[in-house]
């Protein structure tokens, strides 16, 4: 029976094609959910259309069902739920919790790269427009307790930092539809790369201020290339081979430090998704990133 004490997701952005990268993501996530025999979503985070490739969410779910990585529940698309997030921003403005901000990237800048609250004592009529809406971080979060890495800190300067909500182009940020997102779909554990770990913070932030409580989460090792780059889309990381999908997945596997079972060869994607789901160890993970070929 499935546990509906644990709700997970792995949440892609259409970028681009899945890569080995974002495979260990949906694999962590995959086997986290039903090793607690929870629940495994995945929603698309469409959110940011100068950023998306044609046809990428179509490839997306492709990719997972060909690597056996079935998920409960429908979709979700994020480009879907604009009058959503336009209701929860607008709870937040009558309640006093976020306020216009026209400041420069060079005005940033010349703070040393933090935003310090100009604008948070501005009238609307004193806003050129376009502007943003930042959060009113009255009680930043600078620490919690990761499943894998422990008790983790980040500065008290980036917890404190007045963040963006709704971008000077009109597009939501990502820190709130993330947050709204995973509050509606019940998510309890948030399995995800290690690029997000320091933004979680702001996100359990904005769960304190919506009075609801924090998902567990649990940050994966990156995959790295040799010039120290975390290989992503942006750094045209390569589409996985899916006529290699049991080679390709035998070597996630590996990544996340899990039992490489002999019988593998042997096996159906099927099989070993259910022999890595029964052995799953988060202590065998590695907590540093991982250099790939």
């Amino acid at each position: 029976m499935p546990n509906t004490s644990y709700r997970g997701r792995f949440a892609p952005s259409p970028s681009g094609e899945l890569h080995f990268g974002s495979l260990v993501a949906a694999l962590g996530s995959y086997l986290d959910a039903r090793h607690h025999h929870g629940q495994w979503l995945v929603r698309i985070e469409d959110i940011d259309p100068p950023r998306e490739v044609a046809g990428a969410s179509a490839s997306i779910l492709h990719t997972l069902e060909a690597f056996g990585l079935c998920w409960d529940e429908s979709v979700v698309y994020q480009s879907q739920r604009h009058d959503f997030y336009h209701a929860q921003l607008d709870k937040l403005s009558q309640q006093g919790y976020c306020y216009g901000c026209d400041c420069t990237r060079k005005v940033i800048k010349q703070d040393g790269g933090l935003y310090l609250g100009h604008c948070l004592a501005k009238s609307s009529d004193q806003l050129t427009t376009p502007h943003s809406l930042r959060f009113v971080n009255e009680q930043g979060i600078a620490h919690f307790n990761d499943r894998l890495l422990g008790s983790t800190h980040v500065s008290d300067d980036f917890a404190t930092e007045d963040f963006i909500l709704k971008r000077k182009d009109g597009l939501f940020a990502y820190q709130l539809v993330v947050v709204l997102d995973d509050i509606e779909q019940g998510i309890t554990d948030v399995v995800r790369g290690s690029d997000l770990l320091e933004v979680t913070t702001r996100q359990m932030s904005l769960y304190q201020q919506l009075n609801q409580p924090f998902s567990r989460y649990l940050h994966l090792p990156l995959a790295v290339m040799e010039n120290g780059l975390k290989l992503s889309k942006q750094n045209h990381a390569k589409a996985l081979d899916l006529d290699r999908r049991k080679v390709v997945l035998i070597q996630a596997l590996g990544f996340l430090g899990q039992n490489i079972s002999p019988q593998y060869q042997d096996f159906t994607l099927e099989q070993m998704l259910e022999y890595a789901t029964k052995h799953w160890c988060i202590n065998d993970i590695p907590q540093q990133a991982q250099l790939i070929d």
